[in-house]
């Protein structure tokens, strides 16, 4: 497995992936989401909105964020404390979304990881923010 300790970690460092979003993916985090609002799932409807078409879901973009932070940066045995998102723009079909964390501040005494987050297709910022989580420790893993 990948990943770090909190002891490895410093201020600067960053991980990421890049996902491209399908009609498949959006169908499948609707359905585990439960989350069917037809902007999503039903061209015709999503035409007569603000978007002009179908977009995915804003929180698919937070599960690439969470896939980040708990595979790769700190890693396995991340627990999130916190996680707060700003949608910037809209996610759509076909879309290559990379996320990216990058380590903003360290607590030693607490164990916590403040990350700034962030998403972007073509460039552009999707989805930013911040998540504060619970970094494996060391001492704790012996």
């Amino acid at each position: 497995m990948q990943g770090r300790f909190f002891e490895d970690l410093s201020v600067g460092d960053s991980a990421e992936i890049t996902r491209t979003v399908t009609q498949a993916v959006i169908e499948a985090f609707a359905a585990v989401s439960t989350d069917a609002n037809p902007v999503h799932l039903d061209e015709a409807y999503a035409e007569g909105t603000i978007f002009k078409g179908r977009i995915a879901h804003g929180m698919l973009s937070g599960a690439y964020i969470s896939a980040v932070i708990g595979m790769q940066l700190p890693g396995p045995g991340t627990i999130y404390l916190s996680q707060a998102l700003r949608f910037r723009r809209p996610v759509r079909p076909g879309d290559a979304v990379t996320a990216r964390v990058t380590v903003e501040a360290l607590d030693p005494r607490r164990g916590e990881v403040t990350l700034s987050t962030v998403c972007e297709v073509g460039g552009k910022r999707v989805v930013e923010g911040e998540a504060v989580v619970l970094a494996p420790r060391r001492e704790a893993a012996g």
